[in-house]
């Protein structure tokens, strides 16, 4: 069980994980060497991977979501507070079942780094939040009983 400080806290380091993970795709300039860096690590430790080349549509896409998830970095460190991390822990949830999904199909392995994150920041976030210390928004259930 986290108290709410602890809760704050994991919303707020996964957001900065999200930061320095995410803004390479920002952007159609950045893209390529943020996948040349990726692809090179998984070398180094033994993943071939050929480097993709995308066309127009496909980095739009990708830097749609790379800017998304830029937006949902800031808008956690802005007000870490339980319902974002649950929120977060629900698109950690989706993005790891895409990242298996995609390498199940043949993408780089090395995509798997970045579900081990996906996954731990999850479940961190799904942990319960102290009662006494949980959030003061009405909208956050707590595990506790309220009396009549």
């Amino acid at each position: 069980m986290l108290t709410k400080t602890q809760n704050q806290k994991v919303v707020r380091v996964s957001a900065v994980y999200d930061l320095f993970t995410v803004l390479g795709f920002v952007t159609p300039w950045t893209t390529g060497p943020t996948l040349a860096l990726i692809l090179g690590i998984g070398e180094i430790v033994g993943l071939q991977a050929a480097h993709p080349t995308f066309d127009p549509m496909q980095m739009l896409f990708v830097n749609l979501m790379g800017s998304a998830v830029l937006v949902w970095a800031l808008a956690r460190l802005a007000f870490p507070n339980q319902a974002m991390g649950r929120f977060d822990a629900l698109s950690r949830a989706l993005f790891a079942i895409w990242e298996v999904w995609a390498v199940w199909h043949g993408a780089p392995a090395i995509v798997l780094a970045f579900t081990v994150g996906e996954i731990a920041f999850g479940a961190v976030e799904l942990l319960p939040v102290n009662a006494e210390e949980g959030a003061t928004d009405p909208r956050i259930r707590s595990n506790a009983r309220v009396s009549a």
